[in-house]
């Protein structure tokens, strides 16, 4: 391992990039409650942020350039635990993870025998916050900033990725490059496209929960294709 890929200097660069965003947040590594036989970190912002009003000049800098990948969203959770559950859904596949955030899915598909895993965000902070996510969890990933670039795969994986409407285009981008295709989104009822259907629902909340409204707790998982849980 590299010194540019060593745990501790990606922490520090991540730390970085939050400071760019809420100069008073730290990054903490946190074991994430999925399965008890199955151990999975990542570095969120930390538990006690305050969740008072922000000065004038950090909510702007957090409307300009939100760090949502020092986050693990409900929905990233809980496809997280259902792949290793389910570990048949992602073994021995080539998988991408569109809009990894803070890489939670695709780190789960390593851990569950994926025999290669893409984690795609245009956000350089997320791939930098899933490199570390990686390397605290010794999993080997790609990382690609355009989903435009992206290979054909066997399987793309899309958690809280629905939160605004024009993100709805990743859809018809996702087909592009895989048959199978799964969507886990707490935020949207209905993803508006005839090839999908839902094969599955769970409860989960973002960590660390600053306050999420207990509406986005019910994950519905849409999936085209996968036709094994039909």
């Amino acid at each position: 391992m590299t010194s540019a890929n060593h745990p501790h200097h990606l922490i520090e660069k991540t730390q970085q990039a939050l400071h760019r965003t809420l100069p008073n947040a730290r990054i903490e590594i946190q074991s994430l409650p999925l399965l008890a036989e199955q151990s999975l970190r990542l570095g969120l912002i930390n538990a006690d942020f305050p969740l008072g009003p922000l000065p004038p000049e950090v909510m702007h800098a957090v409307i300009a350039n939100p760090a949502y990948w020092s986050f693990c969203w409900g929905s990233g959770l809980s496809m997280a635990r259902w792949l290793l559950t389910k570990p048949e859904l992602v073994a021995g596949k080539r998988v991408a993870d569109v809009g990894c955030g803070s890489g939670v899915v695709a780190i789960a598909a390593a851990q569950a025998g994926a025999a290669a895993v893409i984690a795609c965000d245009n956000d350089a902070d997320a791939l930098t916050a899933t490199a570390m996510n990686a390397a605290l969890n010794e999993v080997q990933l790609e990382l690609l900033d355009d989903v435009a670039n992206l290979d054909q795969v066997d399987l793309i994986l899309m958690a809280d990725v629905l939160y605004d409407r024009s993100n709805f285009a990743l859809i018809n981008i996702a087909k592009q490059h895989a048959e199978d295709i799964l969507i886990a989104d707490s935020r949207v009822s209905d993803v508006e496209d005839g090839d999908f259907r839902i094969i599955h629902r769970d409860e989960a909340l973002t960590l660390p929960n600053l306050g999420e409204f207990d509406e986005f707790r019910y994950v519905s998982f849409f999936a085209r294709g996968l036709d094994r849980f039909r």
